[in-house]
């Protein structure tokens, strides 16, 4: 019987790579909750998730990504299935970086679940300083077009918008001014010449005319009247604001004006900021018509806005109507005494005052005196003063000292660039060694002291424990007194190291030409020891 030969072919071998066994899907679950829980550079900005939710997260994104596969898979049944699972590992990563961009929902404190608070805040200050043009404006605004956002405050300060950029901002701002609450749109058109700036700012004012804002800060854009009005739309549609900002926009006489016509509404307004604008006399009148019709402001700032005596007059019996003022920042104008006087009397009639800075307003020792006797009489409860370069002598220095004694909430105080010298210092500190526990600053830089004056601040300021800086630099203390200043700081409750630098300080003498050297011969070996007598009156 003969054995039939057979010949052998090798079969056909293939590997179905899909679907994959659910071992492996349990392990990409688990990877990615640990990817979604552990901390990266994502939850340092967005936040990090939970395990619980870490998991359930994982397994919605698996569930997600194996249905987008295997439909995929379906469509090419005569494929290994390499294609299905490269579309599965790469709709799980894009669905695991939205989870990880989105942040937690969800928070756990002391073993409850809470559900996380919402974004709120849109930011795009950060970063370099830049021109932002349509595309990148799509890209940048994306998370605003999002549906159920809960944006209220958006910052576009710091990026310059182009019209380009602006039409595609608009339709976005208009679809969530319902939701604002808080817009900042300073500095955001630096660099545009004035006619696209221009129409750029009433893009954005159409935008949002109509919402209902309680801050709203246009900072920085050399708005001058053009500007202004190019906002009117928006301006005159608001009646919730409560803080208002148009600080360094060249607020002219002719802006004052229109910013007093076209925010009629001023009722809740509690903060209200002007600063270094080109406002003067004229404008003044303008601005203290809005702070007329402003009766619950709490912050004011009207400084560097090159107003006189008479707009300085108009805006004191403006101010006297705001009895809720807390914060009151004129510095950098040219008051002078009448102005003074008139300010007097306003401020004597604030008593919730606690921060009141008058510096460089030419005030003198009469001024002085009178605002002194004013705030004496009112704000029980201060503790900021600054009233630096107002050529201040002994005289007003007497005032000054005698406010000091009621206010023992007193934690800043700032009276640098006077001529106070060693009387003024000594009297103002005899007066700050007995009272005033509060204080942690204090800068009297720039008064002409020596040796006998430096004393007697370093003496007052040596038993508050709480004391953080001393200012007595550029005056003229020799340096056996700065010696003792340090002695005494050393021996009291505080350090050396709240004594501030003074390398500017002149041991020498009053001035370049001489004159306190020639002084210093003929009278200072009598001046001092009677100075230094009346440290021990």
């Amino acid at each position: 019987m003969e054995t039939e030969s057979k010949t052998s072919h090798p079969r056909p071998f293939s590997i179905k790579l899909w679907p994959p066994s659910q071992g492996t899907r349990l392990l990409l679950v688990e990877r990615m909750a640990n990817n979604l829980s552990t901390p990266t550079i994502f939850s340092r900005k967005y936040g990090l998730l939970g395990e619980e939710e870490a998991n359930e997260k994982a397994k919605h994104i698996e569930n997600v990504a194996f249905a987008a596969a295997n439909e995929h898979h379906q469509n090419e049944p005569d494929g290994d299935g390499s294609s299905a699972v490269q579309l599965y590992a790469k709709e799980s990563s894009k669905l695991m970086l939205e989870v990880l961009k989105k942040g937690p929902t969800k928070s756990i404190v002391d073993g409850e679940i809470l559900v996380a608070p919402k974004t709120t805040v849109f930011d795009i200050s950060g970063g370099r300083r830049a021109f932002i043009e349509a595309d990148e404006a799509e890209e940048l605004l994306r998370p605003l077009a999002e549906e159920g956002n809960s944006y209220t405050k958006i910052c576009f300060s710091n990026r310059s918008f182009g019209v380009g950029a602006a039409n595609v901002a608009a339709p976005i701002l208009s679809s969530i001014k319902d939701n604002l609450k808080e817009v900042d749109l300073s500095d955001f058109i630096a660099g545009r010449q004035e006619s696209e700036a221009l129409e750029v700012m009433k893009i954005f004012s159409t935008a949002l005319e109509g919402s209902l804002l309680r801050f709203l800060n246009l900072s920085n854009n050399a708005l001058g009247e053009k500007g202004v009005r190019a906002f009117g739309a928006l301006l005159q549609s608001q009646k919730n604001l409560e803080e208002l900002y148009l600080m360094n926009d060249g607020i002219s006489e002719e802006a004052a004006q229109a910013v007093c016509e076209l925010v009629p509404s001023t009722e809740k307004l509690k903060v209200l900021h002007f600063h270094n604008n080109m406002t003067g006399d004229e404008g003044a009148i303008a601005i203290a018509e809005v702070v007329k019709r402003s009766p619950l402001l709490e912050d004011f700032r009207c400084s560097s806005t090159r107003i006189g005596s008479e707009g300085g007059v108009v805006l004191a019996e403006a101010l006297a109507t705001c009895t809720e003022l807390k914060k009151l920042d004129i510095r950098d104008n040219m008051f002078g005494e009448e102005a003074a006087i008139a300010l007097s009397k306003a401020l004597g009639g604030l008593p919730r005052l606690t921060e009141v800075y008058l510096s460089y307003l030419n005030l003198e020792d009469e001024g002085t005196i009178a605002i002194c006797k004013a705030l004496k009489e009112s704000a029980p409860s201060l503790q900021v003063l600054e009233i630096a370069g107002n050529d201040i002598s002994v005289k007003g220095a007497r005032a000054l000292s005698s406010l000091l004694s009621s206010k023992d909430s007193l934690t800043n105080l700032n009276v640098s660039e006077n001529e106070l010298k060693d009387e003024g210092a000594i009297l103002i500190g005899k007066i700050l060694e007995e009272g005033n526990p509060q204080l942690k600053e204090l800068d009297m830089s720039t008064n002409s002291i020596r040796r006998a004056g430096a004393h007697a601040i370093a003496q007052a300021i040596a038993s508050k424990p709480d004391f953080k800086l001393l200012n007595i630099n550029s005056n003229f203390i020799s340096e056996e007194g700065i010696d003792e200043v340090k002695s005494i700081l050393k021996a009291g409750k505080n350090s050396i190291d709240v004594l501030g630098p003074l390398d500017e300080n002149d041991p020498e003498g009053e001035s370049e030409e001489g004159e306190a050297s020639e002084e210093g011969e003929e009278c200072g070996e009598e001046e001092e020891p009677e100075l230094e007598s009346k440290l021990h009156t």
